[in-house]
Order: C-alpha cells, then sequence, then structure tokens
C-alpha cells in the first residue's frame, strides 16, 4: 500500500469514543463526506508512493482549520489556493494555515514540500469547550483521558512511512514535551524530537519577525537527516 492509502484507511476507520471531562466535546471531520472527500484528493495527490515523510506534529486539529477540511494546518482557503484541490466544504480561514503555507511555498511550493514533509497531530481528534478551540494538554484530566489514545494513534501513522531520524513538534511547551513523552513510550522511534514555534504564536506575537520565523522554520525541519 502506498503512503496514502494507509493514511486514507486510517481516516476512514478513526473513531473517538473515550470519556473527557465534562464540558468537553470531541471534534471529527473524517465521518463527514465532504470532508473525506478532500481528504482522499489531497492524499492522492500528494503522497501516492512508498516514500518516508519527515513528521511535522501539531496539538490537534481546530476549528476553522483540519477540523473542517481534515487535513493538518490547512483550511479551505489554503485547498483550494495551494493544493489546488475542489471541495464542497464551508469556506474556513486560520492563521496557523495561512502561516504554514508562508513556509510551504517558501520550500518550493505543495508538491515539493509534501513529497518530503507530512503534517499531522499529536491526537487526530478535535475537542471544543464552550465554542472555543481546547488542546489535549488543557488540563491534567485531558492528558490522562487522551494519551494512551494519542500513543496508539501516532503509533499507526509511523507505520505508514515516517523518517525516523528526527521529529518535528509545532509548539516549543507542552506540546513539545508530550510528543518526546509519547516517542520514549514507543521505544524511541524517532532518534531526536525538536520542537518549532507554534504557527499561532507566531502569528499572533511574531508577524514583525515573520520572515526570519519562517526562515528559522526551514533551517530546523531541514535538519531531518
Amino acid at each position: 500500500m502506498t503512503f496514502s492509502e494507509h493514511i486514507i484507511e486510517y481516516f476512514r476507520s478513526l473513531r473517538f469514543d473515550i470519556e473527557v471531562p465534562n464540558g468537553v466535546e470531541s471534534m471529527n471531520p473524517y465521518l463527514l463526506p465532504s470532508t473525506m472527500d478532500a481528504v482522499e484528493k489531497y492524499y492522492h495527490k500528494y503522497y501516492n508512493d512508498n516514500n518516508p515523510r519527515t513528521f511535522i506534529v501539531g496539538i490537534n486539529p481546530g476549528r476553522f482549520g483540519s477540523g473542517v477540511t481534515g487535513i493538518a494546518f490547512t483550511d479551505t482557503v489554503r485547498l483550494e489556493k495551494d493544493c489546488h484541490i475542489e471541495h464542497s466544504i464551508q469556506p474556513t480561514t486560520e492563521l496557523s494555515s495561512e502561516y504554514i503555507y508562508n513556509v510551504v511555498n517558501a520550500m518550493g511550493g505543495a508538491s515539493e514540500f509534501f513529497a518530503r514533509y507530512y503534517l499531522t497531530a499529536l491526537s487526530p481528534i478535535g475537542f471544543t469547550k464552550d465554542g472555543k478551540n481546547y488542546n489535549y494538554y488543557d488540563s491534567p484530566a485531558m492528558v490522562k483521558a487522551t494519551l494512551p489514545y494519542m500513543k496508539e494513534q501516532f503509533e499507526q501513522q509511523i507505520g505508514f512511512g515516517a523518517n525516523r531520524k528526527a521529529v518535528f513538534s509545532l509548539g516549543s511547551g507542552k506540546n513539545h514535551q508530550y510528543l518526546t513523552r509519547i516517542n520514549e513510550m514507543l521505544g524511541k522511534p524517532f532518534e531526536r524530537v525538536e520542537a518549532i514555534n507554534h504557527p499561532r504564536f507566531v502569528m499572533q506575537y511574531r508577524r514583525k519577525t515573520m520572515q526570519q520565523e519562517i526562515a528559522t522554520f526551514i533551517n530546523t525541519i531541514n535538519n531531518d537527516r
């Protein structure tokens, strides 16, 4: 099976039946036919081979990005404009997606970038609380509920074809901490776990130095061999 066939089959069967803290709701976009249609088109276009990819790992899907499109750090605008994927999903925009595709385009565009890298998240399921995005690490109870699930899901994705030299965390704080922990729990399939500033952090607090942040991002992930 190709990378695309593995990942499409994975998302088709993805379920989340775990009890989470009161007030937290899970978000599984892969149950929607419009999302799965876009997912299939995207992965067939960019991952239809058996080449290993370097994993770049975010936190969990957000309401306006992969929580809608099913594709990590990709809102509907970037899905159409940069990935050239037609879809029937309601329009959304996300700051993190805008930043990531600045990086993608600085590295030659979607075809060149995705031939080498795989964007994903430590939790493939998104969460909300009080109508706002909620992270898997936002409470000790949430971590306790989701950590075994994330370990299992991440292990499955590694099997699709991961470059084992390095894995990169989008986020230098808790996401890096838990990605490192899961790597250790799995017996260290990745030799190194490195951190990059999270796109949302850059867009909110480092816009004036965005080009420097993009250069740092590229230099970091180029160190994947």
